[in-house]
C-alpha cells in the first residue's frame, strides 16, 4: 500500500488538519468522564464545595482551628487567613456575603497559588476535622471522658459555661503536643480519601455557619460544570464532523486520483498488456479495488489516528484516577489483543481470496452477456448458470466465512465489555466502601476503560480490513507499474511534409508476446498512395495481424515499417495514428447518437461532411430510417443495430476523419454483395489519394485491388493483382475458385 503513497500525499494538508481535529476531539472526550467525576463527587457528595479550605471563617472557628495546629503550620495558615473587624471599611460587603457574622470578626483565605493551596489543604482540613470532633465530644459525654483520659483529668465534668477548647488552651504544651499526636495517629488510620472527603464536609459546615446557602453553591457548580461538558461535547461533535468531511473529500479524491491513473494507464496499454490482466479483471480493478482502498483511507484517516490518541490518553487518564484498579485496564488488553490476532490470523487468507474470486465472477458475468446469442443457439443456458453458479458459490462462501466469524466476534467483544464493566463495579464498590475511592472516580474509570476498549476495537476493524485493502492496492500497483510494450521515442522524428503515405514492410516478422514462433515471416511489401492493397489467406494465416502493425498495436518483433522513409517506432504514437483511419475487425460503437460515434473520428467535423461519410458507406438509409435522424440513440456496443449498419458506421466513422491512410480489417463481411459493390465504388472516388488496405475472405471484395497480397502461414505466398495471382498463385486460386464461378472470375 505504501506504493500508493503519491495518490495521497497531495492531500497531506487536509490529513494534516484531520489529524489536529482528531487531536482536539479525542481530548474533548477523555475529559467528559472527569466532569462526570467532578459532577458526581463535588457536585453531589461534597454540596459544590471544591476544596477543605473554607473562603471565610468565623473568629472561634479560627481560633479552635489554630489551637491544633503544630506550631511549625501555624505561620503559614496564618499568613494564608486575615482578620477582617467589624470597623474595616470591607467588613460591609463580608455582612452582605456571610449574613451569619452578627458583628463577629472574621478570617477570610486570601488569593494563593495552586502549590500554596495544595500545601495548605491538608494542614487545615485536618485541623478543621479535629474541631468538629471535639464539638462533637463537648456535647458527648461518654468522648469527653475518652479524650480525658488522655490529658489526665475529666473532660465530660465540665463546669457551665467553660468550653472544652478554653481547657485545651490551658494545658500545658507537652499535652497539647500528645494531644496533636494522637490525632495524627487516628488520622493516618483513615486514609486520604476520607480525610479529604471529611475536610470538606467540615469546609461546608462553617460556610453554612456563616448563612451562606449552599444548596445555591451546589446547583451553581452542577450547572457551571454541566455547561462545560456541553461545551466539551458540542467541540466534539464539531470536530467529528468536519474529520468526518475531511476524510470523506480525501478518500474521494484520492480514489478519483486513483482511477483516472488506472484508466490513463490502460488506455496507454497495448493488445498484450490487456490480455495479460483481461478485461474483466481490469474492471474490476479499476472499480471495486479501488473503492476498497477509498473505504479503507476514509477509516484509516478516522480511525487509525483516533484511536491511538483516545487508547493512550484513556490509559494515562484511568491511572491516574484509579492507579489500584490499573490491573483492570492491563488484563482487559491482553484479552482484546489475543482476541484480535485469532480473527486476524483466521479472516486474513479468506480476505486474500475475495478480488479472485470477485475477477472470476466478473469474467464468466462478461462473457455469459457477451456471448448470449451463442449461448442461447448451442442450448448451453443449462452449462453457464452451472458455471456461474460454482463461482458465485465459492465467493458467497468465502464472504459467508468471513461474516461467521465476523458475527462471533461482535458477541465476544461485547461479553468482554460488559464483564469489563462488571469488574470495575465489582472493584470499584469495595473501594468505595472502603473509603479508598470516591463514587465518581469509579464512573470515570469506567467510561475510560469503555473508551480504550473502544480504541482497540477500531483498531481490530483496522486489521480485519486492512489486509483485503491490502490485497487491492497490490492489484492497482500491479497494473500502475506494468510499462506499455508500446512507447513513445524519447527523441521522436516526424513524418516528412508533405505526406504521402507510403507504407513499407521492410523483412518484417513477428510473434505475439511470451510465444515461442512467429506468426509472421519477412514480410515485403510497399502500399502506395492512390492504389488499395488487400490481404487474404487462410485462416489464421496472419492478415489482421498484419494491419494491426501499421498503427503499432503491437510492434514487430524484426525488420521495419516505413511510412514515407520513416521507421513508425521513431514517430509519437499520436501523429502516426492521427494520419490512419481504421475499421477493426469487430465494430465497436460508443454509448450516445450517431452523430457523437461519428464525430469520433473528426471532433469538429461539419454536419455535411458527416452526411457524405454515411453516404459513402451507404448508411444513409440508417438515417431515413430514425425520425431522430443524427440524434438517434446508439446502445452501448451498437447494441441496437444489426451488424451491418454497425460496420457502415463505423467505416463512415472512419471516413470522417479524412486521413491519408485507411484500414479496412474485414469491414465488409456483414455487408450483402450488392451494398459491398456500391460502398467499394464509392470508396474508390473518395480515397483516390489515400493509401489503402482491405483484409478480406471475400474475393469479390478485393478482386479490383492494386495489389493483393497472399498469406499462407504467416508468408507471402503470392503477390500481384487479380488476374496475375490467378495464373501465378495456386492457394489465391483455390480460395478464388472456391467462391466464384469462371464468369465471375473473368
Amino acid at each position: 500500500m505504501l506504493k500508493l503513497f503519491p495518490y495521497i500525499r497531495r492531500y497531506a494538508l487536509p490529513i494534516l488538519a484531520a489529524v489536529v481535529l482528531l487531536f482536539i476531539q479525542a481530548n474533548a472526550d477523555l475529559t467528559l468522564p472527569d466532569y462526570l467525576s467532578k459532577i458526581v463527587n463535588i457536585g453531589i457528595q461534597q454540596g459544590g464545595v471544591e476544596s477543605p479550605l473554607p473562603p471565610a471563617m468565623r473568629a472561634q472557628t479560627y481560633q479552635r482551628m489554630t489551637l491544633l495546629l503544630d506550631v511549625a503550620d501555624r505561620p503559614r495558615v496564618d499568613a494564608a487567613y486575615v482578620r477582617v473587624e467589624p470597623t474595616d471599611a470591607a467588613y460591609a460587603d463580608y455582612s452582605k456575603k456571610y449574613p451569619a457574622l452578627a458583628g463577629q470578626p472574621l478570617y477570610v483565605l486570601q488569593p494563593l497559588t495552586d502549590e500554596q493551596l495544595a500545601a495548605l489543604e491538608p494542614t487545615v482540613s485536618r485541623a478543621l476535622i479535629a474541631v468538629s470532633f471535639l464539638e462533637q465530644a463537648q456535647t458527648d459525654p461518654q468522648r469527653a471522658a475518652a479524650l480525658g483520659q488522655g490529658l489526665g483529668f475529666d473532660l465530660s465534668k465540665l463546669p457551665p459555661g467553660v468550653s472544652l477548647f478554653d481547657v485545651l488552651a490551658q494545658i500545658p504544651a507537652a499535652q497539647q503536643t500528645q494531644m496533636r499526636a494522637a490525632m495524627q495517629e487516628r488520622f493516618a488510620a483513615l486514609g486520604d480519601t476520607m480525610i479529604a472527603q471529611m475536610g470538606i464536609a467540615a469546609a461546608k459546615a462553617e460556610i453554612e455557619a456563616l448563612g451562606v446557602d449552599t444548596t445555591s453553591i451546589q446547583q451553581n457548580y452542577v450547572l457551571r460544570i454541566g455547561g462545560m461538558m456541553l461545551l466539551v461535547t458540542f467541540i466534539s461533535v464539531t470536530a467529528t464532523i468536519l474529520v468526518g468531511l475531511i476524510s470523506a473529500r480525501v478518500a474521494a479524491g484520492a480514489a478519483r486520483d486513483l482511477r483516472e491513473a488506472l484508466f490513463v494507464r490502460v488506455s496507454n496499454f497495448a493488445s498484450a498488456e490487456i490480455e495479460k490482466f483481461s478485461t474483466a479483471s481490469l474492471i474490476t480493478r479499476a472499480t471495486n479495488d479501488v473503492t476498497q482502498l477509498q473505504m479503507v483511507t476514509m477509516m484509516i484517516i478516522r480511525m487509525v489516528f483516533y484511536a491511538p490518541i483516545i487508547g493512550v490518553g484513556g490509559m494515562m487518564r484511568a491511572l491516574n484516577t484509579a492507579p489500584s484498579m490499573g490491573w483492570i485496564i492491563g488484563l482487559m488488553v491482553v484479552v482484546l489483543v489475543g482476541i484480535i490476532l485469532s480473527v486476524f490470523s483466521i479472516a486474513l487468507p479468506r480476505f486474500k481470496r475475495i478480488q479472485a474470486l470477485t475477477d472470476a465472477l466478473n469474467r464468466v458475468m462478461r462473457e455469459n452477456l457477451s456471448g448470449m446469442m451463442v449461448v442461447r443457439a448451442f442450448n448451453r443456458q443449462d452449462f453457464e448458470e452451472k458455471r456461474f453458479d460454482q463461482t458465485n458459490r465459492d465467493l458467497t462462501g468465502n464472504l459467508l466465512f468471513i461474516s461467521r466469524v465476523m458475527v462471533i466476534l461482535m458477541p465476544v467483544m461485547m461479553f468482554l465489555m460488559s464483564a469489563t464493566s462488571l469488574l470495575v463495579i465489582w472493584v470499584g464498590a469495595h473501594r468505595v466502601a472502603e473509603a479508598r475511592m470516591q463514587v465518581g472516580d469509579m464512573m470515570a474509570f469506567m467510561q475510560y476503560a469503555m473508551q480504550i476498549f473502544f480504541a482497540f476495537m477500531f483498531m481490530s476493524m483496522m486489521f480485519i480490513v486492512l489486509p483485503r485493502a491490502s490485497v487491492s492496492a497490490d492489484r492497482i500497483v500491479e497494473v500502475l507499474e506494468t510499462p506499455p510494450t508500446i512507447l513513445d521515442p524519447q527523441s521522436p522524428r516526424h513524418f516528412p511534409e508533405p505526406f504521402r503515405g507510403e507504407v513499407t514492410f521492410d523483412h518484417v516478422s513477428f510473434h505475439y508476446p511470451d510465444a515461442e514462433e512467429d506468426v509472421l515471416h519477412d514480410i515485403t511489401f510497399t502500399a502506395r498512395p492512390g492504389q488499395t492493397t488487400a490481404f487474404i489467406g487462410t485462416t489464421g494465416s496472419g492478415k489482421s495481424t498484419i494491419v494491426r502493425l501499421i498503427p503499432r498495436f503491437y510492434d514487430v518483433t524484426d525488420g521495419a515499417i516505413l511510412i514515407d522513409g520513416v521507421d513508425i517506432r521513431q514517430v509519437p504514437q499520436a501523429e502516426l495514428r492521427e494520419r490512419i483511419g481504421y475499421v477493426p475487425q469487430r465494430s465497436n460503437l460508443f454509448t450516445g447518437t450517431i452523430e457523437s460515434n461519428l464525430r469520433f473520428g473528426a471532433e469538429n467535423a461539419r454536419e455535411q461532411e458527416l452526411l457524405e461519410a454515411l453516404e459513402i458507406a451507404q448508411g444513409k438509409e440508417i438515417l431515413d430510417s430514425r425520425p431522430e435522424g443524427m440524434a438517434a440513440e446508439i446502445s452501448q456496443g451498437g447494441g441496437n443495430v444489426s451488424g451491418g449498419q454497425r460496420q457502415r458506421l463505423a467505416i463512415a466513422r472512419a471516413l470522417v476523419k479524412r486521413a491519408p491512410i485507411y484500414i479496412f480489417d474485414d469491414s465488409f463481411s456483414a455487408l450483402d454483395y450488392k451494398t459491398d459493390a456500391a460502398l467499394r465504388r464509392a470508396l474508390k472516388r473518395f480515397m483516390a489519394d489515400s493509401t489503402v488496405f482491405i483484409v478480406s475472405q471475400r474475393v469479390a471484395t478485393i478482386k479490383d485491388a492494386d495489389q493483393i497480397i497472399v498469406l499462407d502461414e504467416g508468408r507471402i505466398v503470392g503477390k500481384g493483382t487479380h488476374h496475375e495471382l490467378l495464373e501465378t498463385c495456386d492457394v489465391y486460386c483455390d480460395i478464388a475458385l472456391s467462391q466464384l464461378s469462371q464468369e465471375e472470375l473473368a
